[in-house]
């Protein structure tokens, strides 16, 4: 669905480096801190609920998402905040 509303993939977008995913979010129209929260809380429960796997870099891409909302996102949030510790300490981030 992200594909074909947005041109968003996901596969590209895991395929990224850091800066380069950064820049490939914020290139979207629509992608509020809101809704990149929501894209990393769907990473996070697929790895740790839907389909737990063992997938780095999904998980780190999900803490890179959280962490960008906290650079875009005026509002703190402790629910955000624990997923973060709990994607480094699955990862010994």
């Amino acid at each position: 669905m992200l594909s074909g509303e947005s041109d968003f993939s996901l596969h590209e977008y895991l395929s990224l480096g850091k800066e380069e995913s950064n820049n490939y979010i914020c290139g979207f129209k629509g992608f509020s801190p809101e809704n990149i929260e929501l894209l990393a809380d769907l990473i996070f429960d697929i790895c740790f609920t839907v389909h737990p796997v063992d997938s780095t870099t999904h998980l780190e891409k999900a803490l890179q998402l959280y962490e960008l909302c906290n650079l875009k996102s005026k509002t703190y949030s402790f629910k955000r905040e624990s997923k973060m510790l709990k994607i480094k300490m699955h990862c010994n981030i």
